[in-house]
Order: structure tokens, then C-alpha cells, then sequence
């Protein structure tokens, strides 16, 4: 008899066989945003969980942390307002009062805890055979200094461009406050700076990417507004 996991686990590799063979440009970019904080007792099985599928083709992870549980003792070294901000602004689409943490949310339009063996992968499954293996937002690329986006549906009013600077790898954060007094929490593909470079109306459009500094990755994300799905991602 074969249960539900096995499925979905036969149609994820299913799906990344179809996207093994098309090409570049008709592969989607999932993007995994995990929220997650220092001050969290429960977050460190999601961080290590994310660390899983950070090299995965195809996935975007990326790390956000947030700042509301630093009250509890410990200021998350990575934490910005910006970022809690951004999880607030998923809550209501997703069916959430408020935030919590630790939280998965893939493409924009799926969440999950993220804290249970193989969680994050059966979302990212589930995107996949969602798109069929292919894009269904813009052509976007990063090259020569400059964000190039292609012609396509936008929702109403546009959507947002992000600017996404990350820590493309691990760290290591030792802790000595708060819930997760004395431990050492590995971090992937931590975010450090979030800024909106414009909008895009369906139009072809290109906009100058600036330099990236302190040894930072990019990631470029156009996004329907308020905490909306991620139409299309690239990354360098």
C-alpha cells in the first residue's frame, strides 16, 4: 500500500526530473523563507531543516530573523524589524492572527512550521508539481550590473521588486542568554539587508542592481504586494 508521503515523494522526484530536463530558463526558483529567531527554543530543528535544502537546485533559502522575542534575554545578532515586518505582512493571506516562530513560508503562497523532519521539502515538493515544472511569473535575470524582467501578468496596482543581500553558506551564533542559553545555533543563508528597488507593471523593465558589499550574495524577488505570492526570483 503506498501512503500519502510516498506519493508526494514520487511526484517531487518526478518534478525535478522534468526540471532537470528543460532548460535554464523554464526552471522555477523556490523561494523557502524560514522566519526564525536566537531567542526561540523551537526554532533550532527549522534552522537545521533549512540548512538541508539550502543546496538543493532550483531553492532559494533564505533566513530571516526576526525581532519579537528579544525580550526574552537574548537580541538576535541577525534580527531587523524589516524582516518581522515582512512576516506580519503574511499572516492575514495565509490564515495566521500574528506571527510565530519557527515559520517556512515557500514562494510566498504556502507555510508550514518547518520543524518536523522533511517539512520544508514537502512544501517545495508541492510548488513544484503546483507549477508543472515550469515558471509561471516574468523572466527575470541579474547580469551586467542591471534587473531584467520580462513582459507578464502583474497584479493590480504592480508588483514589488525586492532587493535581497544574503550570507550565501552557514554560521554559527553561540548564545548565552535567554531560551537558548549556551547553545551554538547554525544559521543558512542568513539576510542580512531587504530593500524595495520599484515596481513592475507586466511591462518588460530594467533597473540598475547595485553593488553588492561585504562579500554579500543577491537575490532579486518580484512579489505581489502585501505579503502576496513570489511571481518569479533569481539569485547569483
Amino acid at each position: 500500500m503506498t501512503g500519502p508521503k510516498t506519493t508526494l515523494g514520487r511526484l517531487a522526484g518526478a518534478a525535478f526530473i522534468a526540471l532537470a530536463a528543460g532548460t535554464a530558463s523554464a526552471q522555477p526558483l523556490t523561494v523557502v523563507e524560514l522566519f526564525t529567531s536566537q531567542g526561540c527554543s523551537s526554532c533550532p530543528p527549522a534552522n537545521a531543516n533549512l540548512i538541508k535544502v539550502k543546496d538543493q537546485p532550483g531553492v532559494l533559502a533564505l533566513s530571516f530573523n526576526v525581532t519579537y522575542w528579544d525580550y526574552l534575554g537574548w537580541k538576535d545578532t541577525f534580527g531587523r524589524q524589516e524582516f518581522t515586518q515582512r512576516q506580519v505582512n503574511y499572516e492575514p493571506p495565509l490564515g495566521h492572527d500574528g506571527p510565530f516562530t519557527p515559520q517556512v513560508v515557500v514562494n510566498g503562497s504556502a507555510d508550514a512550521v518547518g520543524a518536523k523532519p522533511g517539512e520544508i521539502q514537502n512544501l517545495i515538493a508541492q510548488s513544484l508539481i503546483k507549477k508543472g515544472g515550469r515558471t509561471q511569473g516574468p523572466e527575470l535575470s541579474l547580469s551586467n550590473g542591471k534587473v531584467t524582467i520580462g513582459v507578464g501578468t502583474a497584479p493590480g496596482g504592480g508588483a514589488d521588486i525586492w532587493l535581497v543581500r544574503y550570507d550565501k553558506g552557514v554560521v554559527e551564533v553561540p548564545v548565552s542568554r535567554g531560551e537558548n542559553t549556551g547553545r551554538t545555533l547554525p544559521h543558512a543563508n542568513v539576510v542580512h539587508s531587504l530593500q524595495r528597488l520599484g515596481r513592475w507593471s507586466g511591462k518588460a523593465a530594467t533597473l540598475p542592481l547595485p553593488k553588492a558589499t561585504g562579500g554579500l550574495s543577491t537575490a532579486v524577488l518580484v512579489q505581489a504586494p502585501g505579503g502576496g505570492p513570489i511571481l518569479a526570483a533569481a539569485a547569483n
